[in-house]
């Protein structure tokens, strides 16, 4: 499983990153995204099969009611993210055209730059926290190294890319979560209407899917 993760991150990172201009120079940027798309499609896989084959073992430790109400709300938070990220993200790959960057940081995108980086990584430590194994923790680390990591990569890139833009959304955002509100830099709200409703909506099916999928319930759903 260390071995699949590794690959799986590493392969990500690589050809995001120092193979990319040269793998999009002798591909074009359709076969990059094709060659990108089946090297994390196949390792991913190998994850997934590595995990399934893990042995069982016992709970790290039990988790509480308590536990499980924080990792409610933290991943109704985490949905809101995902789906406020889906529009108007300028962190997300533009094929090489600069990307717009608002005027000013709202709603998700007051909260963290990279909302959609974030939803991964609470994603990560909530399911780690709730069922604390080693395979488990396996999978975990590696989303959320993927996660952080690659958005700290993707603020270097598009620096280097929009010199004169990303330097400015840099200054009115911030990469951890709350600090350009905690500095004053950016102000709490102006969540759009999908941002809000979008996150409940997924957040309800995706932790009722857990049920049948999983054999686990989650979320609202595991006192229902």
């Amino acid at each position: 499983m260390i071995v699949a993760a590794v690959a799986f991150v590493g392969t990500h990172f690589l050809m995001s990153h120092p193979l990319r201009a040269g793998m999009v120079r002798a591909l074009g940027e359709r076969g990059f995204l094709g060659v990108y798309s089946l090297v994390s499609l196949a390792t991913l896989i190998w994850l997934a099969l590595a995990y399934r084959a893990a042995p069982m073992e016992p709970l790290w430790w039990a988790p509480s009611d308590p536990l499980s109400i924080v990792a409610t709300v933290v991943m109704l938070a985490a949905s809101v993210l995902l789906m406020g990220s889906l529009l108007g993200n300028p962190a997300l790959p533009t094929g090489g055209k600069a990307a717009a960057v608002p005027a000013e940081a709202s709603g998700v995108f007051a909260i963290t730059r990279h909302p959609m980086m974030w939803a991964f990584a609470l994603w990560a430590a909530v399911h780690l926290a709730v069922y604390p194994v080693a395979p488990n923790a396996v999978v975990t680390i590696a989303i959320g190294v993927l996660a952080l990591v690659g958005a700290a990569m993707q603020d270097r890139k598009k620096a280097r890319a929009q010199p004169d833009s990303w330097p400015t959304w840099q200054s009115r955002t911030s990469f951890w979560p709350f600090a350009a509100i905690a500095a004053g830099r950016a102000r709490f709200g102006g969540f759009r209407p999908h941002d809000l409703a979008g996150g409940v909506v997924i957040w309800l099916a995706a932790t009722w899917a857990h049920g049948p999928l999983s054999g686990w319930a989650a979320g609202i759903w595991r006192w229902m």
